[in-house]
């Protein structure tokens, strides 16, 4: 519940944003064009994401002839979640990560990459995927596109005032020309990214739970962060990396604040503490 509080004032603000901005630098028409330019992008990413990055990543459909040992889990999982199945996929690459993609619970899928099954046990790797079938049942695809609908229709203001010269306050407060026109799209983005962190724990919970394995997840969640650093994902590509379990650009120098994940250490710790308190 916590989570989702968090998430609602998150989205609140990041509107309250792009109603303040969207007035100052293009008035009610301009914040339309803005929020319907960026809506449009974000929703066609929205309904075509999973074939997109499927394709990307070079994954390929799996069934339980296939890989039985994924598919068994991801079964047990969905059923044990209440979740239709999804789609399974396998990625071809020795990374070991994982994400899920899909714009609602019936045309979901998860993918794992070959690295994955060849690092984690059972209980990990169920940890794993239940982390990424709690994105489905949260309907964090949907929830992020909306975040990044808001987030881009700021930064499109912004620059568009930024270029053309156009702001409303600019005559009267050049200081709150600056901080609209420079500062929005960066707290927008600040947003985008606190609300992605937030879903990431919700899903680590929501993983527990479904999984019924807290240390399974914890563990997993440490070998997978320890192999990103040694070794990066294969045609990696910085947009989809608040997709994964494990951010790939992990040690890369990406401040907190602008970080899509949480800290590692305080997703291990939080799921301890769910064991223990479950003891």
């Amino acid at each position: 519940m916590g989570n989702l509080i968090r998430t609602t004032i998150l989205m609140a603000a990041l509107t309250v944003l792009f109603v303040v901005v969207g007035g100052a630098l293009g008035g009610e028409q301009g914040a339309v064009m803005a929020f319907v330019l960026a809506a449009g992008m974000n929703f066609f990413a929205y309904f075509f994401s999973d074939k997109m990055v499927l394709a990307r990543y070079r994954a390929r459909r799996v069934g339980p002839e296939d890989e039985p040992r994924l598919y068994r889990i991801v079964e047990q999982l969905a059923q044990q979640a209440n979740l239709p199945m999804p789609k399974v996929y396998i990625i071809p690459d020795r990374t070991p990560n994982a994400f899920a993609t899909g714009r609602n619970h019936r045309h979901a899928a998860v993918a794992a990459t070959e690295g994955i099954l060849e690092l984690l046990g059972d209980d990990e790797l169920a940890g794993v995927m239940a982390h990424e079938l709690a994105h489905v049942k949260h309907y964090d695809i949907l929830s992020g596109t909306v975040a990044s609908t808001f987030a881009g229709a700021i930064a499109l203001i912004s620059r568009s005032a930024m270029y053309s010269g156009q702001n409303r306050q600019s005559g009267s407060n050049p200081l709150f020309a600056l901080l609209t026109v420079v500062a929005a799209p960066l707290i927008a983005m600040i947003i985008r990214m606190s609300i992605s962190r937030v879903r990431e724990f919700a899903a680590d919970e929501g993983g527990a739970d479904i999984s019924r394995k807290p240390l399974g997840l914890a563990s997993a969640l440490e070998k997978i962060s320890a192999a990103a650093r040694r070794r990066p994902l294969l045609r990696m590509n910085s947009a989809h990396a608040h997709m994964f379990i494990v951010n790939p650009l992990s040690g890369r120098g990406l401040s907190n604040l602008m970080a899509s994940h949480p800290p590692m250490e305080e997703r291990v710790r939080r799921l301890r503490a769910m064991a223990t308190s479950e003891a």
